[in-house]
């Protein structure tokens, strides 16, 4: 069986899927479709980040593909329904470099205020200023989260610590931490903060989120960051606001194109403005973050592999059931509709075989059951169960 990791993914996870008995291939770029329709066949596991896009036509040149895992915390990359027709399971990190984000948001966050890349770079020309014109602490200033989930809520208590008011805005309902805030309102968020924060998730609906409006509701002189998704922000009107004077500062990691790989060129219009720094997509590009993300994405494709466990899977079932000595497992997606199980069971009784162990689990249109069997079984038992009318995939497990 196959792996084909791309776009850097830590050692981690090759050393977990070779430990697994994968033969694991691994490349630095990122691929487009063509590439993709090339390298998939024959793959059954594949590794990427955000840069590689898996629309419905490269899952359909890839027909051995059974997992995909996604080495980061979005997968708006992915064609998620695509891949559940297909029974492709997709994972995903959704933990594993928050603290890494939030520790750039700070970071900015205090250059920003301080001034710091002005005064590095007149530093670097020779120029000596040692003015604390425009220079501010964080302590005391008003931190506006937009986005409250692991990432904007561990910035609310980690800067809170550091003296900063907190207050935030969801759609969703969330406990406020510690002295947090929330905001019934984004336009309430933006009134109020002396810094703003962008840290939702990628889906369609939060495109073109902040854009002139947003910007015109900010405070004069406030600081805006953006480390979530290039799509939600207009950087036309962003650039107008900072060369205007009203914002005061920005700091932005993703953009709506980013070159595909290190070394490409970079262009933005946000390019070469005073008090804004620009990252190339780095808020989880530690290697604390990227050890764990290897380690956690690439454990649960093992575990998927070897016991069909889809545990904290972004779009099949999540089934766990612990391994019995001695059995064969049978995994059996299938489009949820009633009498399935029934089936199966019948199935087996009709061949004299004993199900030692099983479990359902649903997810919308899916079911996903595991069902541990004895080692001995007729053919024809699999060969039967492939032919349900509701079968998606069955794949048996030793």
């Amino acid at each position: 069986m196959k792996a084909l990791l791309l776009e850097n993914v830590h050692p981690e996870a090759f050393r977990l899927l070779e430990e697994a008995g994968l033969e694991v291939t691994g490349l630095p770029s990122a691929h487009d479709e063509a590439e993709l329709a090339t390298a998939l066949p024959g793959v059954a596991l594949l590794g990427i980040r955000s840069k590689t896009r898996l629309s419905a036509a490269g899952f359909a040149a890839a027909p051995d593909l059974i997992a995909v895992g996604a080495f980061c915390i979005g997968t708006d990359q992915i064609d998620l329904a695509a891949a559940s027709a297909l029974g492709v399971a997709v994972f995903n990190a959704p933990y594993s470099n928050t603290r890494s984000v939030v520790e750039l948001t700070l970071a900015e966050i205090v250059a920003l205020t301080r001034r710091l890349t002005e005064k590095d770079r007149g530093m670097h020309a020779g120029v000596w200023d040692k003015s604390a014109r425009g220079a501010h602490e964080v302590r005391g200033r008003t931190l506006g989260i937009v986005g409250y989930g692991n990432i904007g809520a561990q910035l609310s208590v980690v800067g809170e610590a550091l003296g900063m008011r907190v207050v935030f805005h969801d759609t969703a309902d969330k406990l406020a931490l510690g002295n947090a805030r929330r905001c019934v309102s984004l336009d309430e968020l933006l009134e109020i903060s002396e810094i703003v924060t962008l840290h939702v998730d990628g889906r369609p609906s939060n495109s073109s989120l902040f854009g002139e409006k947003e910007f015109s509701r900010m405070r004069p002189g406030a600081l805006f960051l953006n480390l979530c998704r290039g799509f939600v922000v207009d950087h036309e009107a962003l650039r107008r606001h900072l060369l205007s004077g009203r914002l005061a500062g920005a700091a932005v990691d993703v953009f709506l194109d980013e070159p595909r790989s290190s070394g490409d060129k970079f262009e933005s219009v946000l390019r070469g403005l005073p008090n804004v720094i620009l990252t190339p997509h780095i808020g989880g590009s530690t290697e604390e973050a990227q050890a764990d993300i290897g380690a956690f994405v690439g454990g649960k494709l093992a575990d998927f592999i070897a016991e069909g466990t889809t545990s904290l899977s972004v779009n099949l079932p999540q089934v766990a059931l612990p391994p019995a000595a001695g059995t064969h497992r049978l995994a059996h997606l299938h489009r949820n509709v009633p009498g399935v199980m029934a089936e199966i069971n019948s199935v087996l009784a009709a061949h004299n075989v004993n199900v030692e162990a099983q479990l359902l689990g649903t997810r919308g249109d899916l079911g996903y059951a595991l069902t541990d069997i004895g080692i001995d079984y007729p053919e024809a038992v699999v060969a039967r169960l492939r032919e349900m009318g509701p079968t998606i995939r069955l794949r048996v497990l030793s």
